[in-house]
């Protein structure tokens, strides 16, 4: 039978361990990786990892850790392309894939304000975001993507208040196929229903999207 010390021993080696996983993961985020070409992500994501709206990079803060997992392996197998993200994930290891998923997914980040499905859209962008078309098979963002655009799950991200210019280049990506590692390929049906008025308004709309400033 396992003494208590041993079990004790065991237990703090687990949480040594852990915690020198979820460190490894900050330090990749602000110094870079362990090989060259392995960049610092807030370089482009800011030290917060809120992104950089004027640029266009997303916000990584609170994302779920496998689905920045996930598209950090398509990046470095040109599985999702991107000329600046495909050299830089090449260039970490599973280890650190893993690692700074954990830690960008632990940073705080600034929740999407409440909005109802039920509320009445103001204009064709909000009713194409909320209500979807589906006279043209295009169902609502909120459907997939939940409530104001938060998030739901490890594969359907979070919308709002991610960059403008982030989101209608996703959509353009998956329009013209340079993206498609979504679930069964939905967003590439759904981005080619929409003109190129839709894919800037849907855009615009969820960037704008305030987050609740908490007391």
């Amino acid at each position: 039978m396992m003494s208590l010390g041993r079990v004790f021993i065991g237990g703090a080696l687990l949480l040594l361990l852990g915690n020198a996983h979820a460190q490894d993961g900050k330090q990749i985020f602000t110094q870079g990786g362990s090989q060259p070409g392995a960049m610092p992500c807030v370089a482009c994501h800011g030290p917060d990892g809120l992104g950089l709206p004027a640029a266009g990079f997303p916000r990584l803060a609170g994302l779920p850790a496998e689905y920045v997992r996930k598209q950090l392996v398509d990046f470095s197998s040109a599985a999702r392309s991107n000329p600046v993200m495909e050299p830089l994930a090449k260039a970490l290891t599973e280890a650190e894939i893993a690692a700074v998923s954990q830690a960008v997914a632990a940073l705080p980040f600034p929740a999407p304000a409440t909005a109802h499905r039920s509320e009445m859209p103001g204009n064709a962008m909000q009713k194409l975001a909320l209500q979807g078309a589906w006279e043209r098979q295009i169902p609502a963002c909120v459907s997939c993507h939940g409530p104001a655009g938060a998030g739901v799950g490890d594969a359907f991200p979070p919308l709002a208040g991610q960059p403008a210019a982030y989101l209608s280049a996703q959509l353009a990506a998956w329009q013209n196929g340079t993206r498609h590692n979504d679930p069964n390929d939905l967003m590439g049906h759904i981005a080619k229903s929409l003109t190129a008025e839709e894919v800037q308004g849907v855009a615009h709309y969820f960037a704008s999207l305030s987050p609740e400033v908490k007391p």
